[in-house]
């Protein structure tokens, strides 16, 4: 068996995600096929002995769309944009003439211009509508005849059928000198469906740019030490078993085990969490990892697609690619809907030539069949809602990337938050500061902030930081030396001054047990203790976590107030999580989570049947975002997970979580109401239709009251309270 992946150019709703998915089914030999509409791609497993790629795209290509055979994630991405350009152009262009053919057909304007026997208002109204039904609109009539070749019928049948039937039968009156012309119809039918594809193309996202910014993360270069040298090489040419130079400041170029020197390494690309881990001979590193203050060599021991990184991008693609569970109700009910109202207009035809003997007469009963269900509002139905819907999010700060994921958030169980920048700030701060008898909090705070000064170290900014909101200037220090992976030394007026963990203190010959009660409190607390020493004495202490943001407990309460189970899962030790979760009023907690591991634990909780929301801001939060049945990102995170959301939080604040859900289950409510409506008057007026009760013209404004139902009650949207 095989696996391949290719991309589908043409695709515009569900219905052609299933009409693909099928024809590649049918092809023989091809186990399963898997076709994602936000990706625009297909994934296909088939046997190799029985069929081959050329005839699996030639099942895709018989239906009218095309094969993209672009490998380069930047040429995919142009193609995207030129694909979303053309149906703008087509969408603006069939607006605006079908806006003039409204003007001349519903204000009965006549200019008095004869070109033989018919006024040039006519004639214009014919040229234009003609231009708009045949050119702009001219995929729906090739995607109808395709789709009728393989005896199928879908939403582009109905249009294609519908505007033509208008557009001819006002052909037919004009020549006959009949007053019932309806150019107008079939012209804004084609332009208000072209439009709301146009919005649906526009806001499906740009989730595939998720493994291409993943694999952007990595180094372009490696230095190779070979003997008493060290040789540049392209990243794709170490393999495993080199040993690697690694200086301060730049990153790990594949993954592998520390050989030489000791440092500490930012992991928080990679983990979400903040704090650097210290790095001693032995230990594991990973690609793309930043090291930050010591000179290291490593040995290489994964490389390429074997690299942490390159298997969290692999798996993003594979919870992308996954089929959602959920399709498009408007491709649902057209499924059926489409045969069926074929089906009547053709009865309604033959009934009134068997009784009447008019052609005239049947054509008019059928055409006002077509006319008053014509798919107009169905085609409406979710774009208003989604447009007001995501307008609506966007003025909140919840930027939604396409309708798909307002569908997933129709009905969610758990919320799955990630700890650190999610929950967390995502950076240490001081959290206490203690001060021996005899030293005040300023003093201490001053001469802390003053040797940390000169540190890099994410600890060290925390101090300073402390500093600056207090207003307090840092104390003068000289001689500064950093001591990797324990603490940083230096001299005041000459007397030295010793800040870092307690263990360091101890070592540098220094009693600590003035400070052993603070600094077993602060450890039961799971926070990082700095101590600092003047001239080998004890003068204060600092505790240092990451904290909680101001609002993730009303997140949590409100999520609880609406039924909603909250989670926090993270690769912090226990202590830590629950001190995190209890602060915040989340009961269950998944600690210790390896990177990557996330999204097996998304995954356990499906398999229980439960309905997933994932919020994170990491590297290694995007498969699990992927994963989720709605991916929700922080807009302050990395760009990985803002691409593999479903849902980017601007302001990246824990409450928007909670608004963010409410807004897609009230807008998936409004694609609920809209569909009814749409549905309901085209099961009320075909009956009328096909009885003579209705001509074209009054089916025309039933119609059009469809769509300003659905327009209205989309818009209501805006007034829903979310807080």
């Amino acid at each position: 068996m095989k696996k391949i992946n290719f991309g589908i150019v043409g695709m515009h709703c569900a219905s052609c995600v299933t009409l693909n998915e099928q024809s590649i089914k049918e092809v023989k030999g091809v186990k399963s096929a898997s076709v994602n509409f936000a990706m625009r791609s297909a994934a296909v497993e088939f046997d190799e002995s029985a069929t081959n790629e050329n005839e699996i795209h030639a099942a895709v290509e018989k239906n009218g769309y095309k094969v993209d055979h672009e490998t380069d994630p930047m040429m995919k991405m142009e193609h995207q944009h030129g694909e979303v350009k053309a149906i703008r152009g087509n969408a603006f262009w069939a607006i605006g003439l079908a806006a003039v053919v409204v003007v001349l057909a519903m204000g009965n304007i006549r200019m008095g211009v004869l070109f033989g026997s018919y006024d040039f208002s006519l004639l214009l109204q014919a040229t234009l509508s003609g231009i708009v039904i045949f050119w702009f609109g001219r995929e729906f009539h090739v995607r109808m005849l395709k789709t009728a070749r393989n005896f199928r019928a879908d939403m582009d049948t109905l249009v294609s059928i519908g505007t033509i039937t208008a557009f001819v039968f006002s052909v037919y009156s004009l020549i006959a000198g009949l007053p019932e012309m309806y150019f107008e119809t079939g012209a804004v039918i084609a332009a208000l469906i072209l439009l709301g594809r146009y919005f649906e193309a526009k806001s499906r996202g740009v989730a595939g740019m998720a493994v291409q910014k993943l694999m952007q993360l990595g180094v372009r270069t490696a230095r190779v030490v070979r003997g008493a040298e060290e040789v540049e090489v392209p990243i794709d040419q170490v393999v495993v078993g080199d040993v690697l130079r690694i200086r301060p400041g730049e990153k790990i170029p594949v993954d592998g085990a520390m050989v030489s020197g000791d440092t500490n390494i930012d992991e928080s690309m990679l983990t979400g969490e903040s704090m650097p881990v210290k790095k001693i001979p032995g230990d594991a590193v990973f690609g793309a990892t930043l090291n930050i203050d010591g000179s290291i060599t490593m040995r290489a021991e994964k490389v390429g697609s074997d690299t942490v990184l390159a298997q969290i991008a692999k798996m993003v693609m594979e919870a992308q690619t996954e089929k959602a569970p959920i399709e498009r109700l408007a491709d649902r009910i057209s499924a059926v809907f489409v045969p069926v109202v074929l089906g009547l207009a053709l009865a309604t035809f033959l009934g009134w030539y068997i009784a009447t003997q008019s052609v005239a007469a049947s054509i008019i009963a059928a055409v006002a069949v077509l006319v008053v269900a014509c798919p107009c509002a169905l085609g409406l139905a979710t774009p208003t809602a989604v447009m007001v819907g995501t307008g609506e999010g966007a003025k909140r700060g919840i930027l939604i990337k396409n309708g798909s994921s307002l569908e997933k958030g129709k009905k969610i169980d758990v919320v799955v938050f990630d700890k650190t920048g999610t929950l967390t700030e995502g950076k240490p701060k001081v959290t206490d500061v203690v001060a021996v008898s005899g030293v005040s909090e300023s003093e201490l705070i001053a001469l802390a902030a003053g040797i940390e000064t000169f540190s890099e170290h994410p600890l060290a900014h925390a101090v300073c930081e402390e500093a600056k909101r207090r207003s307090i200037s840092p104390a003068p220090i000289t001689g500064f030396v950093n001591v990797a992976g324990k603490g940083v030394e230096g001299k005041k007026e000459g007397k030295k001054v010793v800040m870092g963990n307690a263990r360091f203190i101890e070592e540098s010959g220094i009693d600590n047990s003035i400070l052993k009660v603070e600094i077993e409190r602060l450890g039961a607390e799971a926070k990082t203790i700095l101590v600092i020493a003047e001239d080998k004495k004890v003068i204060g202490a600092f505790g240092v976590a990451d904290t909680i943001k101001e609002d993730s407990v009303r997140a949590v309460a409100a999520l609880r107030v609406a039924g909603i189970r909250s989670t926090m899962i993270t690769g912090d030790n226990e202590a830590t999580a629950r001190a995190i979760a209890k602060t915040a009023g989340i009961d269950d907690v998944i600690a210790h989570v390896l990177p990557g591991a996330k999204a097996e634990e998304v995954k356990k909780l499906q398999a229980k049947g439960l309905k997933v929301a994932f919020v994170g801001d990491g590297v290694n939060d995007a498969p699990a975002l992927a994963q989720a049945d709605l991916g929700i990102a922080m807009g302050t995170g990395t760009d990985i997970a803002i691409e593999a959301g479903d849902i980017v939080l601007v302001k990246g604040s824990p409450l928007k979580v909670y608004e963010a859900i409410m807004l897609a289950q009230v807008t998936f409510k409004t694609i609920r109401q809209n569909l009814f409506w749409a549905f309901f008057y085209n099961v009320a007026a075909i009956p009328l239709a096909a009885f003579g009760f209705l001509n074209p013209m009054i089916a025309a404004t039933a119609m059009a009251a469809s769509s300003v139902s659905v327009v209205g009650n989309s818009l209501r949207i805006r007034g829903k309270r979310l807080d």
